[in-house]
């Protein structure tokens, strides 16, 4: 599933084509995602102009006139394709596409269709069933490290699983939550309540900085995933742990140092990366 830096990623290639657009045609190609479409939705769509774009967690918001927001999920398959002046050119498991005014197409390809997309009034953003109760964005200033080490009080779950509820932090995902722990040598196994303190003041900073890496990079291309300009995104080449089991971390080169190389385990039915020696 794509997680916070491909949203962010797909998010900025939709705000640099469609802001201040006007959609001239919508349709849509079947009657639902992982949910039925919204009743009335080609209509909201068709002739509406987008003034802006907002992520929050793993969500879309493409905000059009009129007051309302189109609220997108691309699920485990989904992307969004951007096509240069070839309306009518459809492209396979293509369920909603957008017709802009300068000619260019969007549309929301999605195999599997465990994606979804809503209207929501554009004030009532965060009241939406699949937005409320989200903890800080993990790059919002919000996010610090007084918030986590109040946010892991009394827990005696895993970090790892601490930081992949969405109530403690939004938009953290699996991939990018093994790759801080490491940054910040913290064992994704220790249990969330002796995280506060000094442990948290270096998994704040690790988390920051991994997800900002992992968006200037575009993001990690694993199956489905491609910007919305067809490009693939590269951050999967900078991961220090994800994916490298048995393979030495950079910080323990050699068998000698670290015989075993980064581990994998299985929390919560995924997987887990992690160098043993170095996260405590």
């Amino acid at each position: 599933m794509p997680e916070l830096p491909e949203v962010e990623t797909v998010m900025r290639g939709l705000q640099r084509r469609l802001e201040g657009r006007r959609i001239v045609r919508a349709f849509i190609n079947r009657p639902d995602l992982r949910w039925p479409f919204p009743k009335g939705l080609v209509e909201r769509l068709t002739g509406a102009t987008v003034l802006g774009f907002r992520r929050r967690a793993k969500y879309i918001l493409m905000r059009i006139s009129g007051g309302d927001s189109v609220l997108i999920h691309l699920g485990m398959s989904g992307r969004i394709v951007l096509t240069p002046g070839t309306p009518n050119a459809e492209t396979a498991h293509e369920h909603l596409v957008l017709e802009m005014d300068d000619g260019w197409r969007v549309g929301f390809v999605d195999p599997r269709r465990f994606g979804s997309v809503d209207l929501v009034p554009t004030a009532q953003e965060d009241a939406h069933r699949l937005l409320a109760g989200m903890g800080p964005e993990p790059l919002d200033d919000t996010f610090s490290v007084a918030m986590l080490s109040e946010a892991l009080q009394g827990k005696r779950t895993p970090i790892k699983a601490a930081l992949l509820d969405q109530r403690i932090v939004a938009g953290l995902g699996n991939i990018y939550a093994c790759e801080a722990l490491f940054r910040a040598r913290i064992s994704p196994l220790r249990l969330a309540y002796t995280v506060p303190g000094a442990r948290a003041a270096r998994l704040v900073p690790a988390i920051k900085a991994t997800l900002t890496e992992a968006i200037k990079a575009g993001g990690s291309s694993l199956r489905d995933y491609v910007r919305p300009d067809g490009e693939l995104g590269y951050f999967q080449h900078a991961w220090k742990v994800y994916g490298q089991e048995g393979e030495p971390c950079e910080a323990c080169p050699g068998e000698t140092v670290c015989p075993t190389g980064v581990r994998r385990i299985v929390q919560s039915g995924r997987s887990t990366f992690y160098c043993a020696r170095l996260q405590r």
